[in-house]
């Protein structure tokens, strides 16, 4: 398998990443976690981050190692206060 840098020129394209979790699950998720799910195999992964990040494929990163899918921490939004 032979990984490549995502071209910077893509800002508008979020970097997404796809791989297996602990399970054996196939998962997609954006890097700032702003969308990703489970999915039944590979190839729904790969055309779920299709669809998400504008059919930029060069953008889709597979993993070689675990991931795990982590919808709660959301970096670009304000916190709010307590």
């Amino acid at each position: 398998m032979k990984f490549v840098e995502p071209p910077s020129c893509s800002a508008l394209s979020s970097i997404v990443f796809v791989g297996r979790n602990h399970r054996g699950q196939w998962i997609a998720q954006e890097q700032n976690g702003l969308f990703g799910g489970l999915f039944v195999s590979r190839a729904e992964a790969f055309k779920y981050a299709l669809f998400e990040n504008g059919q930029h494929p060069e953008t889709i990163v597979e993993l070689p190692r675990e991931i795990e899918l982590d919808m709660g921490s959301r970096p670009n939004l304000p916190q709010r206060a307590a």
